[in-house]
């Protein structure tokens, strides 16, 4: 039974006329005549008494438009809460997070500085990569962007302070891990040999990561002989696979200190192989509404 029926069968109550009633349902009298014949045979009974001048209800059409009324009363209630709803999450920020972020920086983050419910995560992000988080800023797919930033990533000249902002919230390490034998040392210990390399859960080439390791290698006086296996997207993938004693690979701080606390992976190499980063809050400039520069001040006056 479609709701347009009940409208239709309030109105006639209402007018007690059918043309009447079809003007204020904005259609012919045939047609409106043709639905309230439908409105009965669904209903299986007779609703309308048509011998009576003006038209009256019968019994069981009483007792239908109290129905009527109670269920388009809920409808018209139950719509404005959508509505509601959907004006609340339009005006949340929109935030492009890498995958790692997310899962071990983003929630307690955001609720530590009082925002999290002015912000919405755009969960497209999760399929980004690197300079595809920028290029999400500038068509408006994202208000926002949290993630890992260094010195050394290919393009990080394109974050310029002419068309970016930016806030650093905190500073990361990535820490060489491999699972632990029984001893509790590392499986795969850096820095291996030219005869017996590493093997290397890697990061994809394309992300925030993979560059920063490598600058950071190449820049340690003790060479490490490595065997990259494969390349993944996401640390969780590079934990997991670590995990099952695939390799070595580097993790995020954050990702790695209960199961290093617990003994399930141990660090593959000293602090030495440790490698820094930050993880940066971004957004354009010029920002695209008021919210959002409220927003920004208020973390700007958290991070001073």
């Amino acid at each position: 039974m479609e709701i347009r029926w009940l409208e239709d069968f309030m109105a006639l109550a209402r007018t007690r006329h059918f043309s009447r009633a079809a003007e204020l349902q904005h259609v012919s009298q045939p047609t409106f005549s043709r639905r309230i014949k439908l409105l009965e045979e669904a209903m299986g009974a007779t609703l309308i008494n048509r011998q009576t001048l003006p038209l009256s209800l019968t019994p069981a059409g009483e007792a239908f438009v109290a129905l009527c009324e109670r269920v388009t009363r809920d409808v018209r209630d139950t719509r404005d809460r959508i509505d509601a709803m959907e004006a609340e999450a339009s005006a949340r920020i929109s935030v492009g997070s890498t995958q790692g972020l997310f899962s071990h920086y983003y929630q307690g983050w955001a609720r530590q500085a009082g925002v999290a419910e002015r912000l919405q995560l755009n969960l497209k992000a999760t399929n980004w990569m690197g300079e595809q988080f920028l290029d999400a800023l500038d068509s408006g797919e994202c208000d926002l962007v949290l993630c890992y930033w260094h010195g050394d990533l290919p393009w990080g000249e394109r974050l310029n302070d002419e068309r970016y902002e930016w806030l650093t919230l905190a500073r990361e390490t990535l820490v060489p891990v491999s699972v632990a034998d029984d001893r509790g040392q590392p499986r795969f210990p850096l820095p291996g040999t030219g005869e017996q390399p590493v093997p290397l859960i890697a990061y994809h080439a394309r992300g925030f990561l993979q560059s920063a390791i490598e600058a950071h290698l190449a820049r340690c006086a003790e060479p490490a002989y490595l065997l990259p296996l494969n390349e993944n997207t996401q640390s969780a993938s590079i934990k997991a696979l670590v995990k099952q004693g695939f390799g070595m690979g580097w993790l995020p701080r954050r990702m790695t200190a209960k199961s290093e606390q617990f003994g399930s992976l141990a660090r593959a190499g000293d602090e030495g192989w440790d490698v820094p980063l930050e993880i940066r809050l971004i957004r354009l400039r010029q920002p695209r509404s008021d919210d959002l520069l409220i927003l920004w001040k208020t973390l700007e006056n958290q991070h001073v």
